[in-house]
């Protein structure tokens, strides 16, 4: 068992009123129990909260006018062993729960198609868990850490390509190449302490033998050590902070360490 402190301060200039969808709140899920958590939005105090992506985590919808501040502060316990996925086998697909199909098609960061020579010539003889562990080792050791420009909107195949990127990117990657062997995978914005630089960090979550299975292939983290913040089909669906219109990030600040 596993207790975080975590903060997290953003700040914004809004050239124009704008319509904002934030998402740092650490869920509260059957792993991890939110013992503290307080989130404050301003200059103006309006916050409409709504359900996240698969109704893990939640979503706060604000309307300010000339500048966004968000406050989140929290304890998280969290539950969650770090169980070996890489023997497990792959569920086969009419076996699949409805919740779990939806993350074996294409989304706008991560094809299902991108990686098919790759994983065809290189991993053929492999599938289930055993792949899966393969493939993240894989992207361990050909990726370097790291970004020399805006790569916000880079997809798995050019992050891949490049052979450079953060954790997004790997996170993209795993997760376009397992999509690729019929293995459902999804996006997961998460906080965790032994993150460097600390950020909101991003992992995989993949469905193997009937269950899904957390995996970051930066290595920086492990399940044990993650407070879900939300899932979803990749980074489109768990951006931290959405604008609908024009912002400029003042400064950003995340902290986790284990109470």
């Amino acid at each position: 068992m596993t207790r975080l402190q975590i903060s997290a301060e953003l700040s914004y200039r809004l050239p124009a009123p704008c319509t904002i969808l934030v998402q740092v709140s650490a869920a509260a899920t059957a792993e991890q129990r939110l013992d503290q958590a307080l989130i404050t939005v301003g200059p103006a105090p309006d916050q409409t909260i709504i359900a996240a992506q698969d109704h893990i985590g939640t979503r706060l919808w604000t309307t300010q006018q000339e500048a966004l501040s968000v406050s989140y502060r929290a304890q998280v316990t969290i539950d969650r062993g770090n169980p070996d996925f890489s023997a497990l086998p792959a569920t086969p697909l009419p076996d699949l729960p409805g919740e779990a199909v939806p993350y074996l098609f294409s989304s706008p960061y991560c094809s299902a198609y991108a990686f098919d020579q790759l994983v065809a010539d290189k991993f053929a003889d492999l599938g289930g868990g055993p792949l899966v562990a393969a493939l993240s080792e894989h992207i361990g050791q050909v990726m370097t850490y790291g970004s020399d420009s805006d790569n916000a909107h880079t997809n798995a195949e050019q992050s891949y390509q490049a052979r450079k990127g953060v954790c997004r990117d790997y996170a993209h990657i795993l997760i376009g190449m397992a999509r690729t062997a019929n293995i459902p995978a999804r996006f997961v914005s998460t906080y965790a302490p032994d993150v460097t630089p600390q950020d909101f960090h991003a992992v995989a979550e993949v469905f193997l033998d009937g269950g899904w299975h957390l995996v970051d292939p930066t290595g920086m983290a492990q399940p044990s050590d993650m407070a879900v913040i939300g899932i979803g089909r990749d980074a489109t669906d768990v951006s931290f902070l959405t604008g609908f219109g024009s912002l400029e990030m003042v400064e950003q600040q995340v902290r986790v360490s284990r109470a």
